[in-house]
């Protein structure tokens, strides 16, 4: 097991009341927990707006060779990559909740 050491002002954040009685390991779980969440959201957001503006899912987008049929416009290159990123982080996102949620049980 390794030793962290936190500054006074951040154990200081940690020891609010917010957090309730938990130790500082599960306090610091649970705002990793939040930040995937939001990671999570913001890449699902992502998905849907795209999904939506192409009336197509990113596999069909690819299928189609959307980028080649549009010309391989700077707008469409860019959705290709932000969406491909999006699905990316989503997956990490979701296996990084997932390996939290396994620590939590040991």
């Amino acid at each position: 097991m390794s030793e962290v050491i936190l500054r006074e002002r951040t154990r200081q954040f940690l020891e609010e009341p917010l957090w309730g009685e938990r130790d500082v390991d599960s306090k610091i779980c649970s705002l990793l927990e939040a930040e995937y969440l939001r990671c999570l959201r913001r890449h699902r957001r992502l998905d849907r707006t795209l999904t939506q503006k192409y009336e197509m899912t990113f596999e069909e987008f690819t299928e189609r060779r959307v980028v080649q049929q549009k010309g391989y416009t700077w707008d469409v290159e860019q959705d290709a990559m932000d969406w491909e990123t999006a699905l990316g982080g989503m997956k990490m996102m979701k296996r990084k909740l997932q390996e939290l949620q396994e620590t939590e049980r040991v």
